[in-house]
């Protein structure tokens, strides 16, 4: 099974083996609140709520005619992206996102959850209509399968213990020599080591093991993918010790394509009206209202 973006196991592709490309962009690209790249709405923390949909763009409906049912599949044990409650029901960032592309799309729907190094394989064999579960994009997906725009990218993002930034902005002239936690082998700790090269790096085998040395003190800052340090620090677990800092840093060639969905690889009909049902869905500000209600506290 390909490597989910949103996630890292052992049975999953690590971050140190995705592309990084020998010629490096000479900009770093730091997306900030200007037009087409967010919407205005913001979550508790001031962070901006992203929209990868372009509002000028005039939306031609898709042909319906042959889609009468859309069969999601999806996992169960990634919060806040798709979960299952203490009664058994499946929700999530992910799974009303996908509920409410039906509505819009005025289709009904499913949305079923299983393993998830069996989704890929239920797709390809028809058990499926579009797989919403962070497959990622490669040069083998895309040999099975199609995907739609991405619904969310995924950002580095630097971490520092609140009201102790290193520095009064996270740039490399501003962080200069401070001392930053990153995971070994990852492909933030590759993006630092060429945007941010005078920052003295300290390697640590885990997440865990990252963030613990950032709550103890022993580095100043860590950078890491930013969905998954704005679970942390929505979670208990952070204590609330720690805040984002500078902001979000978009580069799909370190930090991958984002999040979509995928169809079978013939399903052009499908693949149009999940796009036009998702930036329907932007439109009328159903996305941004279930990204404040997942991320309180928001990767971007």
């Amino acid at each position: 099974m390909p490597s989910d973006p949103r996630r890292r196991r052992k049975d999953y592709v690590e971050e140190a083996d995705l592309p990084i490309g020998k010629k490096i962009v000479a900009a770093i690209l730091l997306v900030l609140a200007t037009g087409a790249a967010f919407a205005p709405a913001r979550g508790q923390d001031g962070g901006f709520v992203p929209s990868f949909w372009d509002p000028a763009r005039r939306l031609t409906g898709p042909d319906m005619s042959a889609i009468h049912l859309i069969r999601f599949l999806t996992s169960d044990d990634y919060p806040p992206f798709d979960f299952a409650l203490p009664d058994g029901a499946l929700t999530g960032f992910s799974v009303d996102l996908a509920r409410a592309v039906c509505e819009e799309l005025k289709v009904a729907c499913t949305v079923q959850a299983r393993r998830w190094d069996t989704l890929a394989t239920a797709l390809a064999d028809n058990k499926g209509d579009a797989l919403i579960a962070g497959l990622a994009i490669t040069d083998r997906t895309r040999e099975q399968f199609a995907f739609t725009r991405p619904y969310m990218l995924l950002p580095g993002r630097f971490v520092t213990r609140a009201g102790q930034a290193p520095a009064p902005d996270a740039t490399p002239e501003r962080m200069g020599a401070a001392k930053a936690g990153v995971i070994a082998g990852s492909a933030h700790a590759a993006w630092l080591e060429v945007y941010f090269p005078k920052l003295a790096l300290t390697r640590y085998d885990s997440a865990a093991a990252q963030r613990a040395a950032l709550v103890k003190g022993e580095v100043g800052v860590i950078f890491g993918d930013g969905v998954a340090l704005a679970g942390w620090l929505n979670g208990s677990e952070s204590k609330a010790c720690c805040a984002f800092f500078g902001g979000p840093f978009i580069d799909r060639a370190y930090f991958g394509e984002g999040l979509t969905i995928a169809v079978r690889k013939n399903n052009s009909a499908l693949r149009a009206a999940l796009d036009y049902g998702l930036a329907r869905v932007a439109a009328r500000g159903v996305y941004t209202e279930l990204y404040l209600k997942y991320f309180p506290v928001g990767a971007f």
